[in-house]
């Protein structure tokens, strides 16, 4: 056994985490028949299959074949432990029988291990919990292609729009650039036709079979207004979690009365504290209350509610928005809740654009499929998302080269480069190699004869 693929996972580096999605895969389920001619292996096709998004290969089509050469195949054992390279068509009839349930695990495992290795330290809130911010993302959509997966809506023009949703839960934190993405789940068409529809009963299913996973850690969930429904609320504090999701007045209608009871007795609890930008003077006004009624019924949810209104010196209004609660609000806690609440955004810009621009190309068709292709696909590209974020913070070879290449796509092109035409014996043959060839040329002394 590969040292750190333990129960324990005492290491997360690069071999130790390839090493532990071998074998997961090792393990999916083969609904073939068995027989003398299966050369390939279900564990070969999904290493195939990750191996292009590990290494953000531009084309799914290209990099199996560029595998095929002797170099690549060498190292194509050496680095993913694969025996056999399919073609990209034999990947794609052999994966797609497989559901994404088979690998999701896997992106919780990793999330534990590197919360027990402390590499979320930095990403602790809110008296030591940790926010997780849920959002739903269309990885797909097309009229002329489809699969018994997809979701669908009417288009004006007649025609029928065919789309997946995934909801992508995300751990994220005010000020930390990185976010850590927790396993999808995939809304399907018995969760409804709208958006908003799978999104929410998605989520649902997410928190039944992962919250209980997490929560012992202290957890927030950041939401949009979708979120903030009575139900889904209910749901969150069922599985020993907190909330903290956008509360719009047209969606809040009760809410928002008993707001402006206390705005007309003049009670509602204000803070206001002023801030230097470097190009102007801000004003940042929170108001909280508590103990407020979600919704109009007698077993209405009580929350606590924050606003944050912020003006420039003309008193213009540059930033307004407001959040419903399961914390209690107080004079101390109301800048931090409102902060954490902001840093739902994180979810948008640094996971879900990440994954669609930045070489992940997540909205990209790489197969749909008869039954699980697409997501299964999908899982993979944010299995590889998260180890690349791990990497960053715990893979100390894997950081320096990261330090010298900073930017994401010339850091993949040189690591594609090479494996292409260099055999490497392992991840950290790979990664020395890089180090040396990336070390600064000491410059000559004044004088120094010339000895080339």
């Amino acid at each position: 056994m590969v040292a750190g693929v333990t129960s324990g996972w005492p290491l997360l580096t690069t071999s130790v985490l390839i090493e532990r999605i071998r074998a997961t895969f090792r393990e999916l389920p083969d609904a073939r028949q068995g027989g003398n001619h299966q050369r390939y292996t279900l564990e070969d096709a999904a290493l195939g299959a990750f191996a292009v998004f590990f290494t953000q290969s531009p084309s799914f089509l290209d990099y199996p074949v560029r595998l095929q050469k002797e170099r690549g195949g060498n190292n194509a054992m050496a680095l993913f432990g694969m025996h056999q390279i399919p073609c990209v068509p034999q990947i794609r009839n052999l994966l797609d029988p497989v559901s994404p349930e088979h690998v999701t695990p896997l992106l919780m495992e990793i999330g534990e291990a590197l919360h027990r290795l402390g590499g979320l330290a930095n990403h602790r809130l809110l008296a030591g919990s940790f926010a997780v911010a849920l959002d739903g993302v269309e990885y797909f959509s097309s009229s002329a292609i489809s699969c018994p997966n997809c979701s669908t809506r009417p288009q004006a023009n007649g025609q029928t729009r065919h789309f997946h949703v995934a909801v992508t839960p995300v751990l994220v934190a005010p000020g930390q650039e990185s976010v850590f993405p927790l396993p999808p789940v995939f809304a399907t068409p018995q969760d409804g036709h709208s958006k908003q529809d799978c999104e929410r009963a998605a989520s649902g299913r997410w928190l039944q079979q992962w919250a209980p996973r997490i929560a012992p850690w202290g957890v927030t969930f950041l939401g949009d207004d979708l979120y903030c429904h009575q139900p889904f609320c209910e749901e969150v504090r069922a599985q020993g979690c907190h909330f903290l999701f956008v509360c719009l007045p047209q969606s809040h209608a009760t809410l928002y009365e008993w707001v402006s009871d206390f705005e007309r007795n003049q009670t509602v609890k204000t803070l206001v504290t002023t801030r230097w930008t470097g190009r102007q003077r801000l004003t940042d006004t929170y108001r909280y209350l508590n103990d407020l009624p979600l919704r109009d019924s007698n077993d209405a949810l009580l929350v606590g509610w924050c606003e944050l209104t912020t003006t420039d010196a003309k008193g213009q209004v540059l930033y307004q928005n407001a959040w419903a609660t399961s914390h209690r609000v107080t004079s101390e806690n109301v800048m931090t809740l409102v902060t954490t609440g902001r840093s739902r955004w994180k979810i948008e810009n640094e996971n879900n654009n990440t994954l669609k621009t930045k070489g992940y190309h997540f909205e990209h068709n790489y197969g749909q499929g008869k039954q699980h292709l697409s997501s299964l696909l999908a899982t993979l590209i944010i299995l590889a998302y998260l180890v690349h974020t791990v990497l960053d913070c715990l893979d100390q070879r894997y950081r320096a080269i990261r330090a010298q290449l900073p930017s994401r796509r010339t850091f993949f092109e040189h690591l594609r480069a090479l494996v292409q035409y260099l055999p490497f014996r392992s991840w950290d043959h790979l990664f020395d190699f890089m180090l040396d060839a990336l070390k600064p040329v000491p410059r000559k002394a004044k004088g120094q004869p010339n000895t080339g």
